[in-house]
């Protein structure tokens, strides 16, 4: 044993017989030695590790070629050039005066590419796609092209950084001053250029795109989205339309008609301030069912039209009219002199163009300083720091469309306002009232608010936020018709427990009947919060259940809601909501309309509708009279409207005529249907003098074609609660004003369902369980005479809208604390269904 431990080899003894035989073994393995299965375990983990280096070695390699996968960019841009005036034939890309200067800025183009080693390495090649008078003057062309590069997607971030080195410097806003070249090229010298990646909406694989349509501006002429109006536009598909003015002209397009899908990620149409679609030069983008100004125009004689679709959900497209207009029609700014005045940004209230730059100097007598009030804003974009657009008054910037302040005054009897755009998005701009006034008393006879706007006096402590600041409600001593919030502000007794927040911390609606940490049931009783939604019908009406995510089957009562196997349900509202709550479905069958088929009295402080909006609105025409009352579509054949439209020489039907799917009044168009009324179906039970029960049914004297401008409203059924404080919406073609002319254009307004209690002590009238009200108290807001027997909508979570009433009689029009009162629909549908079917 020592000469092991001492590291001796081991030797046989030499006693031994060493041709003695030993017997065989049955199994060699069990009597292999030891060193040699370490041998074959070390040679076994050696070629493991070489599999796994290899593994290894290969997934790095593919995830390295993976990012080195050959990929195409496409640039677009523009460049400036100096000296050369503007030829006809420079607008034919076949003329030979066209392909000569093409040919000279490629030529340009590829020499700045070979200077930078990134550009240089990947250019392919590049195309000049068109000219147009440059902004340079009078000898100055611009020339748009695409160029492209096809690189390792690795070094895609690399070419972004050469390409930015050749785009206008930061804060260049109102001309291309890119790389200033001033090279000449066989006569041809290149003030600027700019280039940008390619929106990648624009390269989808499988969009088809259509030849360009090329159009010269002069006189007033319309461009059509594809299959416009008869179909919608195709799938899968871009189309560019080309607008050239006149030299020393613009281009202007205002939208007839604009239905879109809602989602730009899919269809969505660009109006560009160049000839190619350049995202610096973007004016807009629009998807949907858009609203605002509408009107767009270019800063030089060119504009560019693109229309991009998906393969979903295609829509009706659009219609716009292009037309010319002088180019020093968009100037603005000045001095301003005199005591009072207005001013507007370009073109107010069409989008004001790019690059407008205007400065109004207002000047008043010596001894008063000047106010400036704006009527409305919304210029650029929202944010802390306003760059591109923007509108500085005393070196304080403005922008966005919420000001927190609109009034602004000078210590002096001068002011200076400057007005910016910079190349890209546009947006409505402002309009502006200025005034002079003496330091010492800046609101003669009115109350000063904190913000510097003046109201008459009496609207102090009246409860109502005219300041916009709250700062005419402030330190106010309540009235006896007043009751005081917990912020000490005064509001109207009448206001407690309306189901509104009138005071803005919620005390006007504490200690309503039911305690604060009840539940107030639709009967009347009260319990404890928490036993909503436990699965009992605890207030016995089943209005603690009517709101929960699981419906309670109960007995059938006036507040719930009967399914076609007679069975009821707890739920609120659950007719066509896109939810399936009863047991044979029925709560979701018949629920073909108060959808508009694209979605995206005269009204009182409301705006225009768009066209097909309101597709279930109807003017009612009176024999020699014109517009009379609105109306609402039931199905084909049957319209809804007031009784008090059809009384004494009204009553018969051969005196009226309905228009469905109008829009302006005494302007039908395609999408525009009239019809006879075969007879008419006032309620047997309507009282002329409280006008209690006051519906009626038209029936046309023949069926009309539904479509995205002709659609049923939805019927609530009589379990419907429209609570107050609900959004609702009143529309019509009503007088403007108390007394006044009717509106033109089908308007529309937004008011909200006052509490039933609150409405009947405002207006000290017959208000009955038949009639719903609805407004704004703080006035502004109604609907009035033309408007009678039109729709007071509402719209179910599901995008659904249901008719909640008809416009029926108020106190005036537009009064504070005098809402309007409303045929309350829930209380006929049975009846509609009796006369008509429906």
């Amino acid at each position: 044993m020592e000469g092991l431990d001492s590291g001796l080899k081991f030797m046989p003894r030499e006693d031994w017989d060493t041709t003695e035989q030993f017997l065989a073994v049955s199994d060699q393995k069990h009597v292999e030695k030891k060193p040699y299965r370490r041998i074959r375990l070390v040679i076994g983990l050696a070629l493991g590790a070489g599999l796994l280096a290899l593994l290894i070695g290969l997934l790095v390699w593919g995830f390295h070629s993976n990012q080195d996968v050959q990929v195409k960019k496409v640039y677009i841009g523009s460049v400036g050039i100096s000296g050369k005036p503007f030829l006809p034939e420079y607008e034919d890309p076949s003329s030979l005066q066209f392909k000569k200067l093409a040919n000279q800025v490629d030529k340009e183009l590829r020499r700045m590419y070979s200077e930078n080693p990134v550009l240089d390495k990947y250019f392919t090649r590049c195309s000049v796609q068109a000219f147009s008078d440059g902004d340079g003057g009078p000898d100055s062309i611009l020339a748009y092209y695409e160029s492209e590069f096809e690189l390792p997607a690795s070094q895609e971030a690399s070419l972004n950084e050469a390409i930015q080195s050749l785009e206008p410097s930061a804060g260049s806003q109102h001309a291309q001053r890119g790389r200033q070249i001033q090279r000449p090229t066989e006569s041809l010298t290149l003030r600027s250029v700019s280039s940008q990646a390619l929106d990648l909406r624009l390269s989808r694989t499988n969009i088809t795109e259509k030849v360009p349509i090329n159009l010269h501006v002069k006189n007033k002429n319309k461009i059509d989205s594809p299959g416009f109006p008869d179909s919608t536009y195709p799938p899968n598909t871009s189309q560019k339309w080309s607008l050239r003015a006149e030299q020393g002209h613009r281009v202007r397009l205002d939208f007839h008609t604009l239905f879109l899908e809602d989602d730009c990620e899919k269809d969505f149409i660009q109006i560009y301030d160049s000839l190619l679609p350049i995202e610096s030069q973007l004016l807009t983008e629009q998807c949907g069912y858009p609203h605002g100004s509408l009107s767009y125009v270019s800063s030089g004689n060119v504009m560019l039209v693109l229309l991009v679709t998906n393969s979903e959900k295609n829509f009706p497209g659009f219609r716009a009219y292009y037309s010319q207009i002088p180019a020093n029609t968009a100037e603005c700014g000045g001095k301003l002199l005199g005591e009072r005045g207005n001013f507007s940004s370009s073109l107010f209230p069409v989008n004001y163009p790019p690059k407008a730059v205007c400065t109004w100097e207002i000047q008043v007598p010596q001894d008063k300083f000047v106010k400036v009030e704006f009527k409305k804003f919304e210029v650029g974009k929202d944010g802390a720091t306003c760059v591109g657009d923007y509108v500085e008054i005393e070196d304080q910037r403005l922008c966005g469309n919420r000001l927190e302040s609109n009034v602004f005054t000078s210590e002096s009897n001068k002011m200076t306002i400057r007005f910016q755009s910079d190349t890209s998005l546009v947006y409505q701009g402002f309009t502006a009232y200025y005034e002079a006034f003496i330091p010492t008393n800046p609101c003669p006879g009115k109350f000063k608010c904190s913000n510097n706007m003046c109201i008459i006096s009496d609207r102090k402590c009246d409860g109502y936020n005219d300041c916009g600041d709250n700062s005419d409600e402030i330190n106010c001593k309540c009235d006896v018709t007043q009751m005081m919030c917990k912020n000490n502000l005064c509001k109207s007794k009448a206001w407690k427990c309306d189901g509104v927040d009138d005071c803005g911390d919620n005390s006007d609606e504490e200690g309503c009947e039911c305690k604060k940490e009840q539940f107030s049931c639709r009967n009347g009783r009260c319990i404890a919060e928490d036993l909503k939604c436990n699965g009992k019908n605890d207030c016995g009406d089943g209005s603690d259940e009517s709101k929960c995510e699981k419906s309670l089957m109960l007995k059938c009562s006036a507040t719930t809601y009967r399914c076609k196997n007679g069975r009821c349900i707890s739920k609120a509202n659950p007719e066509c909501d896109g939810q399936t709550d009863c047991s044979d479905g029925s709560d979701e069958e018949n629920c073909n309309c108060g959808r508009r088929e694209y979605q995206s009295s005269r009204i009182i402080g409301g705006q225009a509708s768009r066209k097909g909006e309101w597709p279930w609105q109807v003017s009612l025409h009176a024999r020699g009279q014109g517009h009379t009352c609105g109306a609402s579509v039931l199905n084909d054949c049957w319209l809804l409207t007031a009784a008090h439209c059809v009384q004494d020489e009204y009553a018969e039907a051969n005196q009226w005529e309905a228009f469905l799917g109008l829009h302006v009044q005494g302007q039908t168009n395609e999408w525009t249907v009239t019809r006879r009324i075969k007879r008419i179906i006032p309620h047997e039970d309507y009282n002329t003098l409280s006008f209690d029960n006051d519906i009626a049914l038209m029936e046309l004297d023949s069926s009309v074609t539904l479509n995205q401008y002709i659609w049923p409203i939805c019927l609530p059924p009589s379990s419907d609660d429209f609570p107050a404080g609900q959004e609702a919406w009143i529309t019509g073609w009503g007088a403007m004003v108390e007394g006044g002319s009717s509106a033109k254009i089908l308007q529309k307004a937004m008011v909200r369902i006052i509490n039933h209690t609150t409405c009947k002590n405002l207006l000290q009238d017959d208000v009955t369980d038949r009639m719903l009200c609805a407004g704004i108290l703080d006035g502004g807001v109604d609907a009035c005479q033309g408007d009678s027997g039109g729709p007071l909508t509402v719209t179910n979570p599901s995008g659904r809208v249901f008719v909640a009433g008809l416009v029926s009689w108020g106190q005036g029009c537009a009064q504070r604390n005098k809402p309007g009162v409303y045929t309350r629909m829930t209380k006929f549908r049975s009846w509609i269904k009796e006369r008509s079917g429906v």
